[in-house]
């Protein structure tokens, strides 16, 4: 198949999950194809254009530093190819975590990846459930109470005043719309700064704020779902636990130096996974990444979940090889049913 995937820069990406799951859809011997969100050309009569690298076929063997240093190599030309000749276009951008000066790369890459969908191209995830999901701690919100902790979104300094005073003085305040644990403070009962913590964090637009687990010390776990099930490669599954760097950080996010380990899937991860599966499948929403303290969900990553890059270190299989079997599936389901299949039902069939 001939697969495309979409990063927020070529130059700048470092080696993630989006990395390890191309080389494994080289190592399959796929046409593979890699561009910046900034680089679709739209066409008045004819369908998008991509700025590509086009990776040339590589030894197996050779190591994932390698095989990306050949990537970011200015000696790859880009070539221009039409989206029409793909199978598939994979959306690993993440636009939560452009920078002030590149806000148009915030939607555009959903945007193309919309139209670009309508013309038969499989897009993962769903561009259409994309838009939708956009901002996801709101989607997160969508998802049943019994399985989140109390929550309130708001750019009120009263209501967040009146929401720290309802939970026992003690909550975790976040932007709306932010990554990587960025801007993320714990209030307790001694509101230090609390004003010019609110002024900053509703400067970026609204607040949630969040009941505190005190369960969160001992961190937190990604499980990593693909089709609305728990990625699962030679008899282990995608469950990461990921340990606070120190005592005094609450916040388990691996991009500030939080420890990835093996977790065990307990009935309490289960039921969660059990009961937002069937949303993130009728969404569309191929890759899904949840963040589980103890008994509740405390955040949801459909924009570009992370983690698989950790997995080999920690004893767990990379689960890229299965990841990319699934997209294998999906083009062979295409074929046999003809074409019939809506993106936002193939995206989720297992």
């Amino acid at each position: 198949m001939k697969i495309c995937f979409v990063i927020s820069d070529i130059e700048t990406e470092a080696i993630g999950t989006s990395v390890v799951l191309m080389k494994q859809a080289q190592q399959r011997d796929h046409d593979l194809y890699v561009m910046s969100v900034g680089d679709f050309i739209f066409h008045h009569d004819k369908p998008i254009s991509l700025r590509c690298k086009k990776v040339p076929k590589t030894p197996k063997s050779r190591t994932v530093t390698k095989f990306w240093e050949r990537v970011q190599d200015e000696a790859l030309p880009y070539e221009v190819i039409s989206s029409s000749d793909l199978d598939v276009l994979f959306l690993r951008n993440n636009p939560t975590e452009e920078t002030d000066d590149r806000h148009w790369a915030e939607h555009s890459g959903i945007a193309f990846a919309r139209m670009i969908q309508q013309s038969g191209v499989l897009v993962l995830n769903d561009a259409f459930a994309m838009s939708h999901a956009f901002i996801d701690k709101l989607y997160f919100e969508e998802l049943p109470s019994t399985i989140k902790p109390n929550s309130l979104i708001t750019r009120s300094k009263e209501d967040l005043l009146q929401f720290w005073k309802d939970n026992g003085k003690k909550m975790v305040l976040k932007p709306l719309e932010g990554s990587g644990g960025q801007d993320v403070y714990l209030i307790d009962k001694d509101k230090k700064n609390l004003n010019q913590i609110i002024e900053t964090i509703s400067e970026k637009g609204y607040v949630i704020a969040q009941e505190f687990l005190p369960e969160v010390s001992k961190g937190d776990v990604r499980v990593i779902l693909m089709n609305g099930k728990i990625l699962e490669e030679d008899g282990e599954k995608a469950v990461i636990r990921r340990v606070n760097k120190d005592d005094t950080e609450f916040r388990s996010n691996l991009a500030l130096g939080a420890k990835a380990e093996k977790a065990k899937l307990t009935d309490a991860m289960q039921r969660i996974v059990d009961i937002a599966a069937p949303k993130l499948i009728r969404d569309g929403l191929f890759f899904v990444g949840l963040d589980i303290v103890e008994d509740k969900l405390i955040e949801i990553n459909v924009l570009s979940p992370g983690g698989l890059d950790y997995c080999e270190d920690i004893g767990l299989p990379n689960f890229t090889e299965t990841t990319i079997k699934a997209i294998e599936r999906k083009i062979e389901y295409r074929k046999l049913y003809k074409n019939s299949l809506s993106n936002r039902v193939l995206a989720t069939m297992d």
